[in-house]
């Protein structure tokens, strides 16, 4: 009798702790044309971004960010612009969160050297900029290996005095590039978890000093960096650092480019839950 009382009262617990999760936005990208300005705003230009990227990422109302059939499109083109043989689009969400659980509905890109990537960056540099204030990256993959995914978080003083942590490369079993799936964090003052479709896949502790150990320590109390709100970007980078050579080969070409059995990642929709 004993044993079923608290089976019960464990069930019912886990119960309402599932329904005490409340959306506070979505963006369910219904329509078509380009993305709302009052969610969205873009960042452009080439130069590498930090990683010796190839592409250059352009304004809005362009073909490399649109929204069609109930989806966002943000697509990789061959096509020059800022001395850059390649086009992109890297957009930021206006609003930021702390804490909470952050839903992305996606399908990604296949081929060779294109880097998707559903993550978020702090609303303000509190703790210093990159990576002392912190970065969280729901989803990264490499355009070859379709089935496979990864979550990582960078913090620890201001480069190159940072570090990161993360799942590392994961292949889940199943082609992203051939449908959408739900990749996702639940993010909380003692860690962050990420998930695909529902399923939790790695974890990483943030109640603690989250100082790398080198430099100045940018932080004086647990869970910095991860503390403040933190917005969406969504982009698609092509090369870069992401691919080593030795692993990965020489950077892409234009004539390799033009070969991408899917350049576009699909957005369904994102949502963002608290707790009540």
């Amino acid at each position: 009798m004993m044993l079923s009382v608290i089976f019960l009262l464990s069930a019912t617990l886990l119960s309402g702790c599932a329904a005490d999760w409340h959306q506070v936005w979505s963006e369910e990208f219904n329509g078509s044309g380009s993305p709302s300005d009052a969610e969205w705003w873009y960042q452009t230009g080439g130069g590498g971004w930090g990683n010796n990227e190839l592409e250059f990422y352009t304004q809005k109302h362009t073909n490399n960010a649109r929204v069609e059939n109930g989806h966002l499109v943000i697509q990789a083109r061959v096509e020059e612009q800022g001395g850059r043989h390649f086009t992109s689009a890297r957009m930021d969400s206006h609003k930021g969160w702390t804490y909470g659980k952050f839903e992305a509905r996606a399908k990604l890109p296949k081929g060779k050297h294109l880097w998707p990537a559903i993550w978020m960056m702090p609303q303000s540099d509190v703790y210093g900029s990159w990576a002392a204030s912190g970065e969280i990256d729901i989803m990264e993959a490499r355009g070859q290996k379709p089935r496979v995914t990864q979550g990582t978080i960078h913090h620890g003083g201001v480069a190159p005095n940072n570090v990161w942590h993360g799942s590392g490369e994961r292949d889940l079993g199943v082609d992203f590039s051939a449908d959408f799936h739900l990749f996702s964090i639940e993010w909380d003052r003692n860690g962050i978890k990420w998930l695909v479709d529902g399923k939790e896949y790695h974890y990483e502790g943030i109640n603690k000093n989250m100082w790398s150990g080198k430099g100045p320590n940018p932080y004086n109390h647990n869970v910095a960096p991860f503390d403040q709100p933190f917005h969406w970007i969504l982009n698609i980078a092509v090369g870069g650092n992401f691919f080593p050579e030795s692993q990965y080969g020489k950077q892409v070409t234009v004539e390799e480019a033009r070969h991408w059995e899917k350049p576009t990642m699909e957005i369904d929709y994102l949502r963002v839950y608290q707790w009540k």
